[in-house]
């Protein structure tokens, strides 16, 4: 009999919330799973690891599950190294995050903590993914999700991933029947143009709520943006290695190591 895969599961949205939820159902059906997940909502948390207090993970049954889950007090980070150096009988062979209430495309996957679990798992050499749905509701449908999750899983773990590389899966939040399948994306150029909407408290003290929009600066059609607009399931291989490798012959034509500039 061949042996089930290991699934770590995590998010960042919370152990509670209606996306995890529908993530450990289909990956019940793939292999054995283990739920690590932040004991609360964990949003934009990036790459955050705590280093200054203490961590805690409690284990919790939701729904009379059958697999074990782990409550953590901790970032979606930590819970991936917490689950793999302390919880875990094994290494994973895949590590899945989210299904997180909302988009993760473009440049929001640097402030993601969904896709920062999913890195951090890349880090220690295990096959990830990183599952959003473009709905910030907590009662957004997930159930149109399903059949690509469980598509999009089902071949990283016959196919594998290369070395350090993790997959953006971002999801657009119309019904199942309207998807017109999935496209294997880059990176759509972007940026938050942000503003801050200044208040004062009742002491007279000034405080700043963030808000902003978002701008698709990049018109390419084969970008995770125009596969969404267009009512595709996003797919982005996405690395950790931040290295700008097309700049360092350039780099390295510089003085930096002329005496004279360095001595002024």
């Amino acid at each position: 009999m061949t042996e089930k895969p290991l699934i770590l599961v995590t998010n960042d949205d919370g152990i509670n919330a209606p996306g995890i939820r529908t993530l450990i159902d289909v990956m019940n059906t793939i292999g054995d799973v283990v739920v690590v997940a932040p004991d609360s909502p964990q949003s934009g948390m990036g790459h955050a690891i705590t280093l200054d207090s203490t961590l805690y993970a409690e284990e919790v049954n939701i729904n009379n599950g059958t697999h074990k889950e782990y409550s953590c007090s901790g970032t979606p980070a930590d819970c991936v190294k917490l689950a793999i150096r302390e919880l875990l009988p094994r290494t994973p062979d895949l590590c899945v995050s989210g299904i997180n209430h909302g988009s993760n495309s473009s440049v929001n996957v640097i402030y993601s903590g969904t896709m920062s679990a999913a890195l951090e798992a890349g880090i220690e050499g295990i096959p990830a993914i990183g599952f959003s749905l473009l709905d910030y509701s907590w009662n957004a449908h997930f159930e149109g999700c399903k059949k690509h999750v469980k598509t999009i899983t089902e071949n990283v773990l016959k196919e594998g991933l290369p070395n350090g590389v993790v997959l953006n899966v971002n999801i657009p939040n119309i019904t199942k029947d309207k998807i017109k399948g999935i496209k294997v994306c880059r990176q759509a150029r972007a940026n938050w143009v942000e503003e801050f909407d200044k208040r004062k408290m009742p002491n007279g003290k000034d405080y700043y709520w963030l808000t902003g929009k978002f701008v698709n600066l990049d018109g390419g059609e084969d970008t995770d943006e125009w596969a969404l607009e267009n009512n595709y399931v996003s797919v982005v291989p996405v690395q950790f290695d931040l290295t700008a490798h097309y700049f360092i012959k350039d780099l390295n034509t510089w003085n930096l190591n002329d005496t004279e500039i360095n001595s002024a």
